[in-house]
């Protein structure tokens, strides 16, 4: 496994702010929240804007293991530069605690940074790929069979149409290390994310999806059913510094 692979144990944190809050929050997490938070030993892998939801902001960091856990976000959120911008940063959201909790799938299903190089303080430019999160809600441990049927059926579906698929996950049941910051507990998921080059491209593979019989005959019907309710689907937009763009 790569060194730069990430991360044994990652949260995918979606966040619901205030109208109209959304780049507040952006501006000040890229300038304060990004280099003070990988100070501690914490990974801050990506953070995106919900193209579906002008008030959702969603983000991903990773650590070594649930120890590292609980010392690098005590050390973090105990620290000086948390408690000088924790105000301004709360006062833009309604809700924080929509968290799960992952780790990958396979030792080498994480996300690789191998080659990611993370834009300085102050960049503005906006990457035009588009990230897709793709949350599976299971009533058993996705380790039984679901993830073989993902690797064999739903991969070359979903490649054959475009899509390229850059890590899958299944949840972390660990206890929670760090309580004050809670986490969706007693729900079973499988998660995969997928990159498109832009939002064209993502819409070429949906229709693509959309035409395939096989998919639409089969392969999607099987998914339903051994699913609890729909998967839901997250299109997101990286942050101008956002260490993962695709």
């Amino acid at each position: 496994m790569s060194v730069r692979t990430c991360c044994p144990v990652v949260e995918l944190r979606q966040y619901t702010l205030k109208p109209g809050m959304r780049d507040v929050l952006i501006d000040l997490f890229e300038q304060e929240f990004i280099e003070t938070q990988e100070a501690t030993g914490i990974v801050v892998i990506g953070q995106f804007r919900d193209m579906d939801n002008p008030d959702r902001f969603v983000w991903l960091r990773g650590f070594a293991d649930m120890p590292t856990r609980a010392r690098t976000l005590q050390e973090f959120y105990g620290g000086p530069v948390w408690k000088a911008h924790r105000e301004a940063a709360n006062a833009t959201m309604i809700d924080s605690d929509n968290v799960l909790l992952l780790r990958p799938a396979r030792p080498a299903s994480g996300f690789s940074l191998e080659n990611a190089k993370r834009p300085p303080p102050g960049a503005r430019e906006m990457s035009k790929g588009l990230l897709v999160a793709t949350i599976c809600y299971l009533d058993a441990s996705p380790e039984a069979d679901f993830m073989g049927f993902f690797e064999c059926t739903i991969t070359p579906a979903l490649t054959e149409t475009g899509a390229s698929i850059l890590a899958y996950f299944v949840t972390e049941n660990h206890p929670n290390t760090f309580p004050a910051l809670p986490v969706r507990e007693k729900v079973n998921v499988f998660v995969w994310f997928s990159h498109f080059s832009d939002r064209a491209a993502y819409e070429h593979h949906t229709a693509a999806l959309t035409n395939s019989t096989r998919w639409s005959n089969e392969i999607a019907k099987e998914l339903a059913g051994r699913l609890k309710g729909r998967p839901e689907v997250l299109k997101l937009s990286p942050t101008a510094r956002s260490q993962l763009r695709g």
